[in-house]
């Protein structure tokens, strides 16, 4: 049964992506812990992150750099935080999140409210600086 990551790449769930390659889509968290928190997704349905090929771990984190690096030009944060929990989809995945202030809440579940219009200027302002 495919996952909702799966459903996403290949287009029949909406997102709201910032980038993608042949391997790789990024988009937005629908669940956000802070406003311009992005998913790295490999395309290849892997359930553990640590069983990705070791080729594909190494793209799958090149990616995360150049969209952090997009993140951090757009939006301006302090600096963008990873996190690589793997527990709430079946799908490996790299969640970069954009820490605004040293005291900000890195975890998952302490999500903020973000509205759809911000969803549009924040996916806008990240794919803007995206250079893959």
């Amino acid at each position: 049964m495919s996952t909702i990551f799966t459903k996403i790449i290949e287009g029949e769930i909406p997102c709201h992506k910032v980038a993608e390659t042949d391997e790789h889509i990024a988009f937005l968290d629908i669940n956000p812990i802070a406003e311009g928190h992005t998913l790295v997704v490999p395309k290849k349905e892997i359930d553990y992150f640590f069983d990705l090929p070791d080729d594909l771990m190494q793209s799958t984190m090149a990616v995360s750099r150049h969209i952090a690096k997009a993140i951090d030009k757009g939006l301006n944060p302090l600096r963008t935080g990873i996190i690589v929990q793997g527990l709430e989809v079946p799908h490996a995945h790299v969640h970069l999140i954009p820490l605004y202030k040293e005291n900000q809440v890195m975890a998952l579940g302490h999500n903020v409210s973000v509205s759809e219009e911000q969803m549009v200027e924040l996916k806008e302002k990240i794919t803007a600086e995206v250079s893959l």
